[in-house]
């Protein structure tokens, strides 16, 4: 495995030298095989509900002790503890000496949340509810965060949205839809139909469950002949969370138009071979503030990244890589 080209202070853009497994090639390999093949395990974790003020509750899971530099992990769509980074990340953390804390979206830690609402792109409320009940529970210790995929985006926004007002030290959004609506016509051609089918149906099987145990106004019949994102997102996410129709809700959520008003130090890891984004719809350095840094990699697709000479020892490049931004940055 090559080593990362360091961050080099005054570049917003740099190229990663990751290279991919010889035994996987090409974007959808690199995105399959973790979610496929990688095992499941994680350190052990202590449950924690947090009660919302709106009646809705967020769970998070906790490794580690006190006293460590507290880590913060935000899953992808209808993501969770299962995801393939998931367990990874909070075992590379604990052994790096963080205390990670992984955060569960509305609905998404097992448990159905209680209110039609439920969590999207753009919604950084809930993570700003989040960091404020961890500062207050440590309000000495260094706090960091990392974003997968959606979970980047809304961690991109929310850095965005409070520019130098917030409690975080450094952040790493990974494989990050940076344009919601290129992302979602890339899900509509060719083989990235096939992550649009997977992840529409668990979004429907949940906009179903939900439609049996609460009175809502959700469009359940039609919810079958909902087959690509901008169609759902038209009829379910955006009414159901207050934009006007699926362009209001990709236009004021889209993490690309808030990239300029990040203060925070950030790295942002990115392929441009990801089969979730067009090439064309990753920021340039016009699009950057000075305090990011967006790494980006000829090949990786989305959230694989992995090396490795032989399939019986994959190497894991992006826990390696997000734990020397944190050793360098907390």
């Amino acid at each position: 495995m090559a080593p990362s080209l360091p961050e080099t202070p005054g570049l917003t853009i740099t190229t990663s030298t990751f290279r991919p497994a010889w035994w996987l090639p090409g974007p959808h390999l690199q995105t399959l095989y973790p979610t496929l093949f990688r095992p499941r395990t994680c350190p052990g974790l202590q449950r924690e509900r947090l009660e919302l003020a709106d009646g809705d509750f967020i769970d998070l899971d906790w490794t580690g002790e006190d006293g460590r530099p507290v880590v913060l992990v935000l899953h992808g769509l209808e993501g969770s503890l299962q995801s393939h980074y998931a367990g990874g990340i909070l075992r590379a953390l604990t052994a790096s000496g963080y205390r990670a804390v992984l955060m569960y979206f509305r609905g998404c830690s097992g448990e159905p949340n209680r209110l039609p609402r439920s969590y999207h792109s753009g919604e950084t409320g809930d993570l700003a509810t989040v960091v404020r009940h961890i500062r207050d529970r440590h309000p000495a210790t260094p706090l960091a965060a990392i974003g997968y995929s959606l979970g980047g985006n809304v961690l991109l926004k929310w850095l965005g949205e409070t520019g130098g007002d917030n409690a975080l030290a450094t952040a790493i959004a990974v494989s990050v839809p940076f344009d919601l609506d290129q992302a979602a016509r890339k899900l509509e051609r060719g083989l990235s139909r096939i992550y649009q089918r997977h992840l529409l149906q668990k979004l429907r099987r949940s906009v179903t469950a939900k439609t049996r145990r609460l009175a809502t106004a959700l469009p359940a019949a039609q919810l079958a002949g909902l087959k690509t994102f901008r169609q759902f997102d038209d009829a379910i996410t955006a009414p159901l969370h207050g934009f006007r129709d699926v362009d209001d809700y990709y236009s004021r959520c889209s993490s690309h138009g808030y990239l300029r008003d990040v203060t925070t130090p950030t790295l942002i890891i990115h392929s441009r071979d990801d089969p979730f984004l067009p090439a064309a719809a990753i920021p340039d350095d016009a699009m950057l503030g000075p305090a990011t840094t967006l790494e980006l990699a000829t090949a990786g697709g989305h959230v694989g990244f992995i090396a490795g000479n032989t399939p019986f020892r994959p190497r894991y490049w992006l826990e390696t890589r997000i734990c020397r931004h944190l050793r360098e940055h907390l």
